[in-house]
């Protein structure tokens, strides 16, 4: 039989290959012949097969590369809405009335309402759904992919649930978010009962299946898709044709090639993104935020920086030094406030995660001064330390080859897709050889909310009916019950998507700032579980609360997620240009000339940012540096005490206490005490020189 088939396939061979005057003339061609033609032909195919893949793999990666050089990682862009007669009336990243569609859904038990924006993570851009995501946490206990678990309420203060009548309990939550806002813990450990959260956007390069794979939970949206090729046909038609879902769940999802195997079968990538929070460990006080001052929200609408920081439009920044004075400048610490709480969210292991990256031959140690140990690179960082120098001299090292914010963790999970690296040491028959394999995720802070006492108060005894799509769940509304405020029309008790059990003499006003895109009634009629009609509000997160008596207006949400286009050049000359306009008194030295004619250029301050070089160590010759602020230095001449940490050299670093020294022959910088090893002459276990020297440069 299979000769046979090999006759008909040379007979057709010598068929198209002859002329038509010529096919009684040649002599066939032989069985084997054919087969070696065919196998020639198979492996140019092959060949051809492999080099496009390969190039396709080159030109994704020129893609990424050139999105990393742009900018960093960040959100980008959400949905144009609005124009004007100059540019900066569009929709950016935010706009004159929120930032990044961000609106209320606090009627849900646990949504965080948040639309559809563009994003770059480590070189990928992608587009979102409308996301509207659940305050979910990766889970405790499993490693499985993808699992996650709901993050606790806090608990009601004791001395709320113990007063007797409502309004006793009304007047005594009053005092709990009192001294919320005036940070008062003396008054009242609020601490216990309102927890910081932080939200974040990670996302990871998986092996392509033919199921989509949902990226997270969501009470409202989901991807309207029946497989990823269906989803890239409907994103490229409402590209192709300009319209949109009306429910905007649609996501752009980029696919590549990510290798190929046996050089001929190309392995499909598919990115995918989720939004998901983690309960930080320790409080945040509310003054290491600061608002970002970003002009094009607040000129369309002619507001100051102080009332944009009350505004649903308003981006925040976390004080690096996490202290209550934030100053601007350089910052020589490489582990700040943000690093600390990355480093308490998992990657796709989840909390079970404890990995040690030695790519190259070097492991990779923490960078928090609080521990000296191996990095646990299941977790999310940007910085760690190894203890070689580089070429340029430096251990400390930073993801990424320019990205500020890009945070990372590596995983185990075979869903997601990984990369092989090969290196050797060494030449002829001494070289050797070590191959790895390494899988990661990557991520940005998006916002830090406040969970608060509400979502668990149930003065009234409203029962809570669970997931609002079940029959259970469904009966609050049965008989035409709508949220009227009469005993036949109010809801008979409250479910997921109808949670409303804060007394409404809690709040003196209505819901703050409303968008289109809310969700929340000002307040409903709701029966307790003997029947009685009670007046609620919503008990679920908001942007900023409705007045609260004698309180005021408190913002639950902080948004802090870093901008693409921050990381870009233009956009730092343009940072740089700003504040030298807006602060012209502080940085108009800069200018050529004055903005005001009549009066001189502002002076240049006294101290600027300065760089210290430890002298040569006896024990072996190295050094260290470490780097103050231009306030550092101020507050050092005027006999300010500093601890401050070196940068690694000779697989270690220094904590060291210093302070200027004012004497009547030399004035210098002073090692006042380094680590637990000083001697009289000499600082450190390997002996530097007692003093300082400046640096000409930073």
């Amino acid at each position: 039989m299979k000769f046979g088939i090999d006759a008909v396939l040379a007979s057709l061979v010598f068929l198209v290959v002859l002329p038509l005057g010529k096919q009684q003339e040649a002599p066939a061609p032989s069985v084997q012949q054919l087969l070696d033609a065919h196998s020639k032909r198979l492996d140019t195919l092959q060949d051809s097969l492999y080099q496009l893949s390969r190039q396709t793999i080159l030109q994704q990666l020129f893609v990424e590369e050139r999105i990393r050089s742009d900018g960093d990682s960040g959100v980008k862009q959400i949905r144009h809405l609005r124009e004007g007669t100059r540019n900066y009336y569009a929709q950016t990243h935010t706009s004159g009335n929120r930032l990044m569609a961000m609106h209320d859904h606090s009627n849900n038990i646990r949504t965080v309402g948040l639309g559809e924006f563009v994003a770059v993570l480590n070189g990928v851009e992608f587009r979102t759904r409308h996301n509207d995501f659940r305050l979910n946490m990766p889970n405790k206990t499993s490693k499985a992919y993808g699992a996650i678990e709901p993050i606790p309420f806090p608990d009601v203060p004791p001395e709320v649930k113990e007063k007797g009548s409502v309004p006793e309990q009304i007047a005594e939550m009053h005092e709990w978010f009192k001294a919320w806002r005036d940070q008062d813990y003396s008054v009242r450990d609020y601490r216990k009962y309102f927890k910081p959260v932080l939200c974040y956007l990670e996302g990871a390069w998986t092996y392509q299946s033919d199921e989509i794979d949902e990226p997270f939970e969501s009470d409202r949206h989901f991807i309207d898709a029946t497989s990823w090729q269906d989803l890239e046909d409907k994103v490229r038609f409402t590209s192709y044709a300009g319209r949109k879902d009306n429910l905007e769940n649609y996501s752009y999802l980029p696919r590549s090639i990510l290798g190929i195997k046996n050089d001929s079968t190309p392995i499909l990538g598919q990115w995918n993104y989720r939004i998901l929070c983690h309960p930080i460990s320790r409080d945040i006080p509310l003054n290491r935020f600061r608002v970002v001052d970003e002009l094009h929200p607040r000129l369309p609408v002619s507001r100051t920086l102080k009332e944009h920081a009350k505004s649903r439009a308003a981006r925040f920044t976390l004080n690096p030094l996490d202290n209550d004075d934030f100053q601007d400048g350089l910052i020589s610490d490489r582990w700040g406030l943000l690093d600390e709480l990355m480093s308490e969210i998992p990657g796709k292991d989840n909390y079970q995660g404890n990995l040690i990256d030695d790519a190259f031959g070097l492991t990779a140690y923490s960078l928090n001064p609080k521990e000296d140990k191996k990095l646990n690179s299941a977790y999310y960082h940007r910085w760690y330390k190894v203890l070689e120098k580089g070429a340029m001299g430096l251990a400390t090292r930073h993801r990424g080859f320019a990205d500020e914010n890009l945070f990372m963790a590596m995983t185990t999970q075979p869903k997601i897709a990984g990369l092989n690296l090969k290196t050797c040491t060494g030449r002829g028959k001494k070289q050797e050889c070590k191959s790895i394999n390494q899988k990661f995720s990557y991520a940005v802070p998006l916002e830090i909310v406040w969970m608060t006492p509400l979502n668990s108060w149930n003065p009234h005894n409203i029962e809570y009916k669970g997931v609002s799509n079940t029959d259970y769940g469904k009966s609050i509304t049965e008989g035409g019950r709508n949220g009227g405020k009469t005993l036949t029309l109010a809801l008979n008790g409250t479910n997921s998507k109808r949670y409303y059990r804060t007394p409404i003499d809690f709040f003196i006003g209505s819901e703050v700032s409303g968008d289109a895109a809310d969700t929340t009634a000002s307040s409903v009629g709701v029966l307790n579980t003997t029947g009685s009609l009670h007046i609620t509000a919503a008990s679920g997160t908001r942007v900023f609360f409705p007045p609260i008596i004698e309180v005021g207006t408190l913002r639950q949400r902080y948004p802090i997620m870093p901008v693409h286009g921050e990381g870009s050049p233009v956009w730092k000359e343009l940072e740089a240009t700003k504040d030298v306009l807006i602060q012209s008194q502080t940085n108009g030295y800069l200018l050529k000339e004055p903005l005001d004619s009549s009066r001189p250029l502002p002076t240049s301050p006294p101290n600027h940012p300065l760089t210290l070089k430890l002298i040569d160590a006896q024990l072996f010759p190295h050094t260290h540096e470490i780097t103050l602020t231009a306030k550092e230095v101020e507050l050092a001449r005027d006999g300010v005490i500093f601890q401050k940490t070196t940068n690694t050299a000779a697989g270690h670093e220094h904590q060291i206490t210093l302070t200027w020294t004012e004497g009547p022959r030399a004035s210098f910088w002073d090692i006042i005490k380094c680590d637990e090893n000083d001697t009289k002459s000499r600082r450190c276990f390997d002996q530097h020189g007692r003093k300082l020297l400046e640096q000409p440069n930073v």
